[in-house]
C-alpha cells in the first residue's frame, strides 16, 4: 500500500463550462439508477451521491439534453459494472468468469432483443441505454459505441488477471490498456450525437484525429489515477494506477512517482493543445467541434474528480487541489519513452521550432505550419 500523497494543482488551460440544465440531468440520473436498480443498494447510493450527472453536463455544456442524460446514465452504469463486478465483486479476481459475464452483457448491447438476462439489472439498464442510443445516434455511431464497450470489457479482464495474480504490469502495457479500461472511448460517439453531427470517415479515421482522441484518453485516465490515488490505496487492497506502475517501473518512491506521473501527463497535455490547434486550422467545422468537445471532456473530468465525494472521500479526506495551474511542469517537445504512444509526437510538424511561440491558453492564436497537411487535401 502506497503512502498518503498531496496532489498539487494540475495543468489545465482548458475552458470550464457546464450545461444550464445540469441540476435536472443530475436528478434524472439518480432516478434512472433507482428505476433499474443498478448495483447493490449501498453501491447505488454511493454512485448517486457522486454527481455523475453533473460530470456529463460538463462534458457537453451546449449539447442536447437527451443525449447528455444517456451519457450520464451510461457512466453511472459503467461505474456499476466497474465497482460491482470488476473491483469489488467476487468475480473481479476470476478473469474467466468475468469474461463470461461481460460477454453476455456485450451481447445485450449488440442485440438488445435477445432473450437473455431478463431479470439482470445491469442488462436491463444496458437495454434501455441501447434503445435510447438508437433514437438519437446514427447506425455508425451506435456501432462504434457498442464496439467501444467491447474494448472496455477486454481491458478490464486484462486488469482482472493482474488483480488475480497481485502483479503490476509494465509501463508500456499499462499506458496502452489504460486508454481503454477507463471507458473514455465509449463517450466519443456521444460527443457527435450531442451536437447533431457525424464525423466523416476521412476525418474521424485519420491518424492524427485518432491520435488526439488517444491523447484525451491518456490525460483523462492519468488524471484519474493521480486524483483517485487516495481513494484507491486507502482500502488496503489491490489497486492499479499510473503512480504505482511508475514506482515499479523506475524503482522510485510513490512521491517521486506522483511527480513523474504529473510531468508525463503535462507533456501529453501540451501535445494535445498543439495538435488541437493544428487540426482545427485544417479540419471541417464538425472536426473543430469534436476537438473542442475533447477539451470539454478532459476539463469536465478534472473538475468532477476534485469535487465529487467519490474522490474527495469526506470521511477520510483526500489532499486534492481545488484549483488548476495554467503552465505545465514539463513541456518538453521530446516524445515520452513509451513505445505505445511515442509516435504521437511525429504527427505535429515543426514541434521544436514552434515551442516558444505558442500561447498557454487552449484556443489561443498560434502559428500553424504553412505547408499543406494531408487533411487539407480532402475533397470538399
Amino acid at each position: 500500500m502506497g503512502p498518503e500523497l498531496t496532489v498539487p494543482p494540475i495543468y489545465s488551460p482548458l475552458r470550464s463550462a457546464i450545461h444550464p440544465r445540469h441540476v435536472a440531468i443530475e436528478a434524472h440520473t439518480g432516478e434512472w439508477a433507482e428505476e433499474f436498480s443498478i448495483g447493490s443498494p449501498e453501491l447505488r447510493s454511493q454512485l448517486v451521491k457522486s454527481d455523475i450527472g453533473t460530470f456529463a453536463a460538463r462534458i457537453f455544456p451546449e449539447g442536447r439534453e437527451e443525449v447528455i442524460t444517456i451519457a450520464a446514465d451510461f457512466m453511472l452504469w459503467i461505474f456499476g459494472v466497474d465497482d460491482g463486478y470488476c473491483e469489488e465483486g467476487e468475480i473481479g479476481t476470476r478473469p474467466g468468469e468475468l469474461l463470461g459475464a461481460l460477454s453476455r452483457l456485450i451481447r445485450i448491447a449488440q442485440n438488445p432483443e435477445v432473450p437473455m438476462l431478463a431479470d439482470d439489472p445491469l442488462a436491463l439498464g444496458l437495454r434501455d441505454l441501447r434503445y435510447r442510443m438508437d433514437r438519437y445516434g446514427t447506425p455508425v455511431q451506435v456501432t462504434r459505441w457498442v464496439e467501444a464497450i467491447g474494448d472496455y470489457f477486454q481491458a478490464v479482464v486484462w486488469e482482472s488477471f493482474h488483480r488475480s495474480q497481485g502483479t503490476v504490469p509494465g509501463l508500456n502495457d499499462y499506458t496502452m490498456m489504460r486508454m481503454y479500461d477507463g471507458a473514455t472511448p465509449i463517450i466519443l460517439p456521444m460527443l457527435e450525437m450531442a451536437y447533431g453531427y457525424e464525423l466523416q470517415p476521412n476525418e474521424r479515421d485519420h491518424t492524427s484525429v485518432r491520435a488526439i482522441a488517444e491523447m484525451a484518453h491518456f490525460i483523462i485516465g492519468w488524471d484519474n489515477d493521480i486524483l483517485s490515488h487516495h481513494k484507491e490505496h486507502r482500502t488496503g487492497g489491490y489497486y492499479l494506477n499510473a503512480v504505482r506502475v511508475l514506482a515499479q517501473e523506475y524503482g522510485i518512491g510513490h512521491g517521486q512517482a506522483l511527480v513523474t506521473a504529473i510531468a508525463y501527463r503535462d507533456r501529453v497535455m501540451d501535445l494535445f493543445l498543439r495538435m488541437a490547434e493544428f487540426l482545427k486550422a485544417t479540419g471541417s467545422p464538425q472536426l473543430r467541434q469534436y476537438i473542442d468537445s475533447l477539451g470539454d471532456f478532459i476539463r469536465g473530468a478534472q473538475e468532477w474528480e476534485i469535487t465529487s465525494v467519490r474522490y474527495t472521500t469526506p470521511d477520510d479526506p483526500a489532499d486534492l487541489p481545488s484549483t488548476f495551474r495554467d503552465t505545465p511542469t514539463d513541456n518538453s517537445p521530446e516524445p515520452l519513452d513509451i513505445p505505445a504512444i511515442s509516435w504521437w509526437w511525429d504527427l505535429v510538424p515543426n514541434l521544436q521550432d514552434d515551442t516558444a511561440s505558442r500561447g498557454t491558453a487552449y484556443g489561443s492564436s498560434v502559428s500553424v505550419p504553412s505547408f499543406l497537411h494531408p487533411m487539407a487535401q480532402r475533397t470538399a
